[in-house]
C-alpha cells in the first residue's frame, strides 16, 4: 500500500493498493502507455534500525583483521559482522565472540543455511549444493571450503567464536 495523493489542507490523503501484475493508479487514472510505466516513483519507508549495530560490526571486523573468516576477502565495503545466534536469540548478543566477519555471499550462505559452521570451526556446505551441477560461483565461493576450517580467527581466544553458539546454530544447519 502506499500514499498517491496527499491534501494537507483538507487533512486527507487517498491509499492504493498495488498489486502483484497490475500497474498502480497514478493520480486515479490506469497508466496504459508503455512511457509512463518505466516513470521514475519513489516512497518514503519507516525502519528500525539496530543502534548497536556499528559498533558490533566495527569491533568484529577489527577482531577478523578485517577478512572474511572463510575466504580472507579484505575489501571491508564487502564485508558483514555476521550473528552466530541471531539478534533476537536470547543469547544473541552483539558480542565479538557473537560474530563473524563473513563476505556478503558467505554471509547469506551461513543466515539461509547453506553453510554451517562446526564447534571446531570446521566449514559444512549443505549436501545438496554439493552434487548441484552449476557456474564457477558454486564451485568456488562455496563448494571449495566444504570440510575447510574457518581460515582467519581473532588473535585473542576471548574474542574467537563462541563454540556453544555455534554448535546451537549448526544444529539449526543440520536440521537443513
Amino acid at each position: 500500500m502506499y500514499v498517491f495523493r496527499d491534501d494537507p489542507g483538507r487533512l486527507s490523503f487517498a491509499v492504493a493498493v498495488d498489486l502483484p501484475g497490475e500497474v498502480p493508479a497514478i493520480g486515479g487514472d490506469l497508466v496504459a502507455d508503455a512511457e509512463d510505466q518505466g516513470r521514475r516513483e519513489y516512497v518514503t519507508r519507516l525502519t528500525q534500525q539496530r543502534l548497536h549495530q556499528v559498533a558490533f560490526r566495527i569491533r568484529v571486523l577489527r577482531a577478523y583483521q578485517e577478512r572474511c573468516a572463510i575466504c580472507r576477502l579484505r575489501h571491508t565495503e564487502l564485508l558483514d559482522a555476521a550473528h552466530i545466534l541471531p539478534d533476537g536469540h536470547p543469547k544473541g548478543e552483539p558480542i565479538v565472540s557473537n560474530g563473524l566477519a563473513l563476505c556478503k555471499l558467505h554471509h547469506a550462505a551461513f543466515d539461509r543455511n547453506f553453510l554451517g559452521i562446526r564447534p571446531d570451526y570446521s566449514i559444512e556446505i549443505r549436501h545438496d549444493l554439493l552434487v548441484e551441477h552449476d557456474g564457477p560461483m558454486l564451485q568456488h565461493g562455496l563448494r571449495e571450503f566444504h570440510q575447510c576450517g574457518l581460515l582467519v580467527l581473532p588473535r585473542q581466544e576471548a574474542l574467537r567464536p563462541n563454540r556453544e553458539f555455534l554448535a546451537e546454530r549448526y544444529e539449526v544447519f543440520q536440521r537443513g
